[in-house]
């Protein structure tokens, strides 16, 4: 789920990025389109006004006749250049010109006019755009224009070549935002998936670098880095550890051996008998959570898994079963296995036995006399489930992760608590994060659940079959 989201992320990223991009693209072209369409108007309008100063001052040195007489040679220039000429009188008379009469349809754009004319081209009626320009000369009104339809052609053409540039500027942009968004979430997810093999206990494992030195191979040097000095100061205090471990068993053993002679020895009085006994009982505690803490080294060594082979859950769960029917009926207890199987896992069975004998140690200690203990194994599809449940005193809710650390337990108030170091459930816990499975506790009402997933072996059989083994 974590990495989802991560994709996500890059997913919403990258649709920032085509959009801002195709923005800012978009914004640019539409600005160049309108300012060359601009352009090509202004062109025309001082061509027309040109025109239209050059027949004014032929009117102011000549007159009338003088403007008449260039009209009329230039009645023609509508084929070659597309100008548009018209002299009309206050009634709206033609004088002169290469129009038929005034314009009936004319309309007004930024204080200059345009009109539609119809114009015959080969044996064809069609229409023209014509911009045009209309000045006073004392009674007679001269309109002075061009046809533009060659301009809006181009200016049409301009705008679609517009729009497909934006167009293609947001698919690129797309396909960039695209590559970009796979190529983050690759990288993002090599390094969770690193990080979690790390998680595991696996302090060899390094965040991959892409070799192009930008900020994820900065940020993957530092981490890695990290990592280094982190393992280095693991594998010291492991080191210290073990050897301190080893090196304290056999003295807390001769001690005993030694204990054990003097409380044999004859005449002894029974205070000193009493006094050596109560030291054996302390230094036995001392012993077993000694071998307790070995374990979970051993567990969370990355070295654990070096013996790693298939393990049927199921048959485990039943020899366990009946290992520990005896001590629960001693107890008056009820220990029920039912165990679906084969649900085979890859890993050491050594300590996949060590966490189901902590769990029913556990359940045998705590549970009152007349109750009961459920030992499951399911397996489907995908994973395998270990279950104890009993309907003893239980652990309350806020406690219940607390009690999976090292020397972590609950207490019960004025209760007489059985004795014990407060490491088995946090054995328990090591051994499955080696396993790369999950534990979690919750509530029977009353009692406990302690409820173990495992990732299936890719050895396991797929032919499946039902036990059911009950110790009453």
């Amino acid at each position: 789920m974590r990495h989802r989201s991560l994709h996500y992320s890059t997913n919403r990223l990258a649709a920032v990025y085509v959009g801002l991009c195709a923005l800012c693209v978009g914004g640019l072209l539409w600005v160049g389109f309108l300012i060359t369409a601009r352009g090509l108007e202004r062109e025309v309008d001082v061509v027309i006004a040109t025109e239209l100063d050059g027949l004014k001052d032929d009117y102011d040195e000549g007159g009338l006749q003088r403007l008449v007489d260039t009209l009329n040679h230039r009645s023609d220039s509508w084929g070659r250049t597309g100008a548009v000429y018209l002299l009309v009188d206050s009634a709206n008379h033609k004088i002169a010109g290469n129009l038929s009469g005034w314009p009936s349809d004319e309309r007004l754009w930024n204080g200059w006019i345009e009109f539609d004319i119809v114009a015959r081209e080969r044996n064809d009626d069609s229409y023209h755009p014509v911009r045009a320009e209309i000045y006073n000369l004392d009674h007679y009104r001269l309109l002075v224009g061009t046809d533009i339809s060659e301009r809006r052609d181009i200016a049409a053409r301009l705008r679609d070549t517009t729009l497909w540039g934006i167009g293609l500027a947001a698919l690129l942009s797309a396909a960039i935002g695209w590559w970009y968004s796979r190529r983050v979430a690759a990288r993002v997810r090599i390094v969770a998936q690193t990080c979690e093999r790390i998680i595991s206990d696996d302090l060899t494992q390094r965040l991959p670098q892409a070799g192009g030195r930008d900020e994820f191979d900065q940020l993957t040097a530092a981490v890695n880095h990290m990592l280094d000095r982190i393992e280095q100061q693991t594998s010291t205090v492991r080191a210290t550890f073990n050897s301190a471990a080893h090196d304290l068993r056999s003295p807390l053993h001769r001690m005993r051996v030694r204990l054990e002679s003097a409380f044999n020895r004859p005449g002894l009085d029974a205070g000193a008998r009493a006094a050596i006994d109560a030291a054996v009982d302390d230094l036995e505690r001392v012993q077993r959570t000694l071998a307790t803490l070995l374990q979970i080294a051993q567990a969370d060594s990355p070295a654990a898994l070096g013996n790693e082979e298939p393990v049927d859950l199921a048959e485990l769960a039943r020899e366990l079963g009946e290992l520990y029917d005896p001590e629960a009926r001693e107890r008056g207890l009820t220990l029920a296995v039912h165990a679906r199987g084969p649900a085979s896992v890859s890993g050491n069975r050594q300590l996949l036995a060590q966490l189901l004998a902590n769990l029913l140690e556990n359940a045998i200690k705590y549970v009152p006399a007349g109750g009961r203990i459920h030992l499951g194994i399911e397996a489907d599809a995908s994973r395998a489930s270990l279950t104890v449940s009993d309907d003893g005193p239980g652990i309350p809710e806020a406690a219940r992760e607390p009690v999976l650390q090292p020397f972590q337990r609950w207490e019960r108030g004025e209760q007489l608590e059985p004795p014990g170091s407060g490491l088995g459930l946090s054995l328990v816990a090591a051994v499955m994060r080696m396993h790369r499975g999950r534990v979690t506790l919750s509530d029977n009402g009353p009692g406990l659940i302690v409820r173990c997933d495992f990732p299936l072996s890719p050895q396991r059989p797929q032919r499946t079959s039902a036990a059911h083994t009950e110790a009453a």
